[in-house]
């Protein structure tokens, strides 16, 4: 997926496939997360929305979800930075699936965000992964893994290494990618209803945060916080009555 950043447009790359916005947002200054409601009338939801992301996971309610099905064959084929994160993309015609109430979703791409959005009895973690999923009805779910800073990540190490120096350069990942080395073995998860962390904020997306974080290393953490310059994790938002399941 090629971007193109114009004059009077920007490619908000978010949890969302590419879309068009006029107006420009950003992590820093005139264009950080809390004026992204103001930037434009596509981004109105990010200031008026109730049931936004991130969120701090507190407390859970019990529910017996069912064990998390997922289905990873195939490895990510681009990646990109594109100014507001590090995203690997699937081919078009990619089987990996995740399995949620029956219904199946089909992996997009997948991007990272780092300190982590998404927090724990408030705790950030070092780096947060989000793996971006839509079903046949373009409803989408979000599977949001954790990193700790701990031993280097094999998966990361690869992605790592095919960043383009340039921003918007998008390459081809040289290597087969095993996307399950992103996902811990224990996949016992949070799940809640809530949005995308990017513009336009859109909402009904199903968000599946796995447990168990894994880790990476503290040069790994470092090279993504070189390629980015600046943190890009949008604050937690008012769970505004929702219940978090698990």
């Amino acid at each position: 997926m090629k971007t193109t950043f114009g004059k009077a447009a920007i490619l908000a790359l978010s949890i969302m496939p590419i879309s068009v916005f006029a107006s420009h947002w950003s992590y820093e200054g005139e264009g950080s997360p809390e004026h992204w409601g103001a930037l434009s009338e596509e981004f109105k939801t990010c200031q008026t929305g109730m049931n936004q992301s991130p969120i701090n996971i507190d407390t859970a309610l019990a529910a017996h979800l069912s064990p998390l099905d997922v289905r990873y064959t195939d490895g990510p084929v681009t990646l990109i930075n594109n100014g507001h994160t590090v995203q690997a993309g699937l081919k078009s015609t990619t089987s990996d699936t995740v399995t949620i109430d029956g219904t199946p979703f089909t992996l997009q791409q997948v991007h990272f965000h780092a300190p982590s959005e998404n927090t724990v009895h408030g705790k950030h973690y070092a780096m947060e992964a989000h793996l971006v999923h839509k079903d046949a009805k373009g409803n989408t779910a979000v599977v949001a893994v954790m990193f700790d800073v701990g031993a280097e990540n094999a998966a990361l190490k690869a992605l790592w290494a095919a960043v383009p120096e340039k921003t918007e350069q998008e390459v081809s990942i040289p290597a087969q990618l095993d996307l399950n080395t992103l996902l811990p073995t224990d996949k016992h998860y949070w799940r809640f209803s809530g949005s995308l962390t990017t513009p336009p904020c859109s909402e009904g997306v199903t968000w599946i945060v796995l447990k168990q974080p894994m880790t990476l290393s503290e040069a790994q953490l470092k090279k993504f916080a070189q390629t980015m310059h600046h943190d890009n994790n949008r604050p937690t938002q008012p769970l505004n009555g929702r219940v978090v399941v698990e």
